[in-house]
């Protein structure tokens, strides 16, 4: 993690992190005017909340690419990302007076809108020059849909070295992201994205509401969903870089 400001050392921003991420907003839960049964809960969503999220970012720090499925992947995608985003839409619903069923679909819906928006974030990372991912070696789901496609003799391995060793070699990293960037690789990855999106947009159909506000949750979902990579361009000819489409909302 980056140093945390000069005022601050490690301890008290531990301290601070553990203050603020849990003990405050249970606070913030029991100040608000409604009565006991609704406090417990929407305790009971921070809690889940919290262990679910904390699962999928553990899951995805010590993940191996050489062991990662696409499945295993959005798994912990469904967890870093669709915890935090359950809670709130779990806690919105119930504040709102919805019954168990309804909630549980606001639920489903912020853990698909949470994939949704941790691909985004994946897509950002590289169009951003960053690569973040790269340098950390973690299994995203655009490298374990490429693992899992390569299919001619040697390619798995070979994507898996250029991933090792893309820690320290920046033509290690071109190269990886030439292989993720190739049309075979994106097909894939377009695919799926268009699921992810039409299941998230199915849940808002089911859930239905007042249409004032149901187009800004679909704005959302596409804005999300949206398919931001494009092709590597063919080493035949000179290479051109990537245009990148910087998005109007910070991803988490």
């Amino acid at each position: 993690a980056p140093p945390p400001p000069p005022a601050i050392d490690r301890n008290e921003g531990l301290l601070a992190s553990v203050l603020t991420g849990t003990v405050l907003p249970l606070r913030i839960i029991r100040s608000l005017p409604a009565p006991t049964a609704v406090h417990d809960l929407l305790t009971a969503e921070i809690a889940t909340g919290w262990a679910v999220g904390a699962e999928g970012q553990l899951t995805d720090i010590g993940s191996d690419p050489a062991r990662a499925t696409p499945q295993s992947v959005i798994t912990a995608y469904r967890g870093k990302s669709g915890g935090p985003f359950s809670m709130i839409t779990a806690m919105a619903a119930i504040l709102a007076g919805a019954d168990s069923a309804r909630v549980g679909l606001w639920r489903e819906f912020g853990y698909v809108f949470g994939i949704l928006w941790q691909i985004f974030n994946d897509q950002e990372d590289i169009l951003s020059g960053r690569n973040e991912d790269l340098l950390n070696g973690t299994a995203t789901y655009l490298l374990a849909c490429t693992l899992e496609d390569s299919r001619e003799p040697g390619a798995r391995d070979h994507v898996l070295a250029l991933s090792a060793a893309a820690r320290n070699s920046g033509p290690a990293r071109a190269e990886l992201a030439r292989i993720l960037l190739s049309p075979a690789a994106l097909h894939r990855y377009r695919a799926d994205l268009e699921a992810f999106r039409a299941d998230a947009h199915r849940i808002l159909g089911v859930l239905g509401g007042d249409e004032q506000y149901l187009p800004v949750l679909r704005h959302l979902v596409d804005h999300a969903g949206a398919m931001l990579l494009q092709p590597a361009p063919s080493r035949e000819r000179d290479p051109e870089p990537v245009p990148a489409r910087t998005a109007s909302v910070q991803p988490v």
